[in-house]
């Protein structure tokens, strides 16, 4: 396929997007369904394509320029697409997994009336098309508005129950979340300019070596502020958990292939900028690190099964973030594409759990599922391996990249690192063991209810299984088998050769056997501590720290959100009462004066005469006393 014709990846959803959103009143749910879905597969077609070209041996990646987009003075910056071995596998990911979200979407919205049917497909498909629009960008500028877009549609598909206030909210918070973190790189998107007079990739990252360190600390830092806010890091990752108002699909989507990934992207993008600059670096490891944790923790006391995966969602992505931090820009990928498949897996089991229970979501009124749903229990109990790092699953091998690589940086990032790994592998199998084992604590209704969720449903979970099983053997490390890492040696054209230092084979294999070992004894210990007593009450002391998120949001309620109520408020007792005031009062002046100068107008002939001889008189004392 000629890879000129790489515009229509992104067009297809967009074509999508604009038959379901102009005509959603006048569509059949199964058209809806057909042309939501079908544009997606289109895609994926061709980005398969466009992947066999890419990935064959000398291929050093192409810019496809389709117009001038913005030329102001000696500043060009064309409407162009990056087409290379990075950008081609987010292609894959992005379409591959999100083509099986819409084939799931189509059974699991069903109940939805056709308009509001048809708006969702809608907003799904605008929201590929925003990802695959930022992943393709050959500059920060095309970057950034699929960056903007993918904003957009969060808020959209967040908030697309609208009546329910609590949902309308949560839409609110992601959004202007996310502005925060936008303004950072739209900072950095000028900086660029006034430093390199260019914002396109090639010409950016060939100038970066002559910039002062101080400019291109400043740049990746900024850019840094961006990605905090799209993949959820502290401080700004509070609006995640909350994004679980949207429909499940939706949060697989968000969590999985599109959105969250988008930071990973662009700092491994611009990895010829981050390893200019230690100090930004350094920084990134440890915010990655620090996320990963905390959200661990957090993830441990949730009841709410989808809660559990999004705080889970936030420590991978900080996982990500130490992979980037620390060097490892394919580590960070490979995890990337193992998350996106256990993760959209683990969702949408979640949503297949959720649609049995008649929409429950409390893992304490589930139990026993297992009897009822075994495609969902087993699909979801193999995205519960890979996520905890069990090996041969895909999660093990991409983490074990990052945390080699940590280790090798930095022991104790390592430490953390594992340990971190180690609470994950124990949250999930509490919500396996929870939700699928042990007796049913539902009510009745629910129970006899209960029922295997149809094919619409059950055959992306069983593709996403086998692809969370079989992903980790794209990169198999150097220390189990030479040159096997397939994955390393496809982005080297982009990535150039690893910085990060080896560490010994014997050393690599021995904290790959450790990592296993205490994964799957952790693993085992939550398996049968809470298969046989689930914990159904209210947790307490510092169980209830955690339940409570560690009062951040409360803490964010307390030192911004209230003050900048009462400076609101402030404003808007100014405005009524000192600047609302001031404008009623001329005008009320001015009528006054209006009414009291109409009554001068008698219409009697004696009074006229009379003004005149006062005239007169005022201007005989002008001329008598002033020009004096």
């Amino acid at each position: 396929m000629n890879i000129q014709l790489v515009w229509l990846v992104p067009v297809l959803p967009l074509v999508g997007f604009l038959i379901n959103g102009l005509f959603r009143n006048s569509l059949s749910k199964g058209l809806t369904g057909i042309i939501g879905s079908g544009t997606i597969l289109l895609a994926f077609v061709i980005s398969l394509l466009i992947f066999g070209q890419v990935r064959q041996e000398g291929f050093e990646g192409t810019v496809v320029t389709l117009f001038d987009f913005i030329s102001v003075g000696k500043l060009h910056i064309p409407f162009a697409f990056q087409v290379d071995q990075l950008s081609t596998l987010f292609l894959l990911i992005i379409t591959g997994v999100g083509f099986l979200i819409h084939l799931y979407s189509t059974s699991y919205m069903h109940e939805e009336e056709a308009p509001h049917f048809a708006r969702y497909f809608a907003y799904l498909n605008l929201f590929v098309f925003s990802m695959l629009l930022l992943v393709l960008g050959a500059n920060f500028i095309i970057l950034f508005i699929g960056w903007e877009g993918v904003g957009l549609c969060s808020y959209l598909l967040i908030g697309y129950w609208f009546k329910n206030l609590d949902y309308g909210n949560a839409a609110k918070k992601a959004f202007i979340m996310n502005r925060i973190g936008d303004l950072g790189f739209l900072i950095a998107v000028f900086l660029m300019i006034n430093q390199f007079g260019s914002v396109t990739f090639s010409e950016v990252f060939a100038k970066a070596s002559t910039a002062k360190i101080g400019v291109l600390t400043a740049i990746t830092m900024l850019l840094f502020v961006g990605a905090t806010g799209k993949s959820a890091q502290i401080p700004l990752y509070t609006w995640l958990p909350d994004a679980m108002a949207g429909p499940t699909p939706v949060s697989a989507l968000i969590h999985a292939a599109t959105m969250v990934t988008a930071g990973i992207y662009m700092i491994a993008r611009s990895h010829v900028l981050y390893d200019l600059t230690p100090v930004t670096q350094g920084v990134v490891a440890v915010i990655g690190l620090l996320t990963a944790l905390l959200a661990a923790t957090i993830a441990l006391k949730q009841n709410d099964i989808k809660k559990v995966l999004a705080y889970s969602t936030v420590s991978q992505l900080g996982y990500m973030f130490l992979g980037l931090g620390v060097g490892s820009y394919t580590g960070a990928v490979f995890h990337v594409m193992t998350h996106a498949f256990f993760k959209a897996l683990l969702f949408l089991g979640a949503g297949s759990v959720i649609h049995a229970m008649g929409g429950e979501q409390d893992m304490r009124k589930m139990g026993g599922l297992r009897k009822w749903m075994p495609v969902t229990s087993m699909t979801f109990l193999l995205g519960c391996l890979a996520i905890a790092g069990i090996p041969p699953f895909s999660g093990f091998f991409s983490k074990d990249e990052i945390l080699s690589a940590a280790y090798s940086k930095n022991p104790v990032y390592y430490g953390v690192g594992l340990f971190t790994a180690l609470l994950t592998a124990f949250y999930m199998f509490r919500l396996f063991a929870t939700t699928f084992s042990g007796k049913f604590r539902g009510t009745h209704e629910q129970e006899h209810h209960l029922h295997e969720s149809p094919s619409a449903i059950t055959i992306p979970l069983i593709v996403l299984a086998i692809l969370a099983v079989v992903a980790g053997f794209l990169g198999i490390p150097a220390a189990l088998a030479p040159n096997a890492h397939w994955l390393e040696r496809y982005l080297e054209p982009v990535m150039g050769e690893s910085h990060v230092a080896e560490v010994a084979h014997g050393t690599e294999i021995g904290l790959m056997a450790l990592a296993a070992i205490l994964a799957t004894v952790v693993s085992l210990m939550a398996w049968f501590r809470f298969k046989s007593k689930p914990e159904l009450g209210e947790p307490s002391g510092f169980g209830k720290v955690l339940a409570n998120k560690w009062y951040v949001d409360e803490l964010y309620n307390a030192i911004i959100v209230k003050p900048l109520d009462l400076l609101a408020q402030l404003l808007v007792w100014v405005e009524k009462n000192i600047i609302d005031a001031i404008v009623n009062g001329v005008g009320r002046l001015v009528q006054y004066s209006s009414r009291q100068l109409r009554l001068l107008q008698s219409g009697q002939v004696g009074g006229y005469v009379l003004l005149m001889v006062v005239g007169i008189l005022v201007l005989f004392l002008v001329e008598l006393f002033v020009k004096k």
